[in-house]
């Protein structure tokens, strides 16, 4: 094994390969009937209306509440709702819920409705890219940018900060990336789709309920326990290891997002047959660092002074 080269200001860099690419192979050597949890699971669909509909719905109840009640509602309840929604838009984004591109990513769009920011389609090209380069700073969207970890720091207030508008900076660090175009029809279709959404919602229900479905949309990546999803899937609690998983009560409003090894090593498996992966390959798994808590990890990030921006493992062009 090659020897990474770090230092306590920087990423850790690295010359070794994605791990997952062995462990897929070394998997599928021995237990080659993983193969039978490939495929689409068309119910994704079912629970993506259901819970555009929920979020409506509550934001239609909430149309003539006290900012207090629209933002406790919000926190609660709204965050994890988007975040549920968050999850089944990454399965739509590896045609997991249909076999069809066309139906996947008009799926991922409606999904993206009460995000209010029109990013579905965006993530999923930068999501691929992030599994074909995972650990490139210049094709890995997934890896802060210079600019974040300088602004961020390592202080408690500069990372929750951080965490609180991590929709704001991811949104601006896809501009890093200049060997990848920003625009595509579809994209434009995401602009304008959701540009009618928040008209229908202004229009009909007030800003009331449009103030809901946004803060409900910044929660839910941001400095809330399902924001911790994104610290847990690739920050070095437990340096080399690069990639975590999650196997907390929580995955049961977060679609199986949490087992992120597993999705890494079988990009193929919909999210109601990841558990079945690490169930017929444990000892892959088990000896893995992985975390139960999203809320625990989500204060280590924010006061452990040894988590910053730089704990990342970034590969060498």
């Amino acid at each position: 094994m090659k020897k990474s080269a770090t230092s306590h200001s920087d990423f850790l860099y690295t010359d070794e390969a994605d791990p997952h690419i062995a462990r897929r192979q070394q998997i599928l050597q021995k237990y080659p009937q993983v193969k039978e949890l490939f495929g689409n699971n068309p119910w994704s669909a079912f629970f993506i209306i259901a819970l555009v509909g929920t979020q409506v719905a509550v934001a239609w109840l909430f149309r003539d509440s006290s900012w207090w009640v629209v933002l406790l509602g919000a926190y609660l309840f709204g965050a994890v709702v988007c975040h549920g929604l968050w999850a089944l838009i990454h399965d739509c984004t590896h045609n997991l819920v249909f076999r069809s591109t066309f139906a996947n990513c008009s799926f991922q769009v409606l999904a993206n409705l009460p995000h209010i920011f029109p990013s579905a389609i965006s993530f999923r090209k930068y999501h691929m890219l992030h599994h074909r380069y995972q650990g490139r700073l210049d094709f890995d969207a997934d890896l802060a940018s210079p600019m974040e970890v300088r602004f961020a720091g390592n202080s408690s207030f500069g990372k929750a900060f951080w965490l609180l508008f991590y929709f704001l900076f991811q949104s601006v660090r896809v501009t890093r990336l200049k060997k990848i175009p920003l625009v595509s029809p579809w994209i434009i279709a995401n602009i304008v789709v959701e540009a009618l959404f928040i008209f229908a919602i202004v229009y009909w229900l007030g800003w009331v309920s449009f103030f809901y479905l946004l803060l409900s949309s910044v929660f839910a990546i941001g400095l809330h326990p399902v924001g911790a999803r994104w610290i847990q899937e690739h920050f070095l609690v437990k340096p080399p290891q690069e990639t975590y998983s999650y196997y907390g009560v929580m995955n049961w409003t977060a679609f199986n997002v949490g087992y992120h090894n597993e999705h890494h090593d079988f990009m193929a498996v919909p999210w109601s047959r990841l558990p079945q992966v690490k169930a017929t390959a444990p000892e892959f798994y088990e000896t893995l660092h992985f975390h139960r808590s999203w809320t625990k990890l989500l204060l280590k990030f924010i006061f452990d002074p040894s988590l910053s921006l730089r704990s990342r493992r970034v590969r060498r062009a």
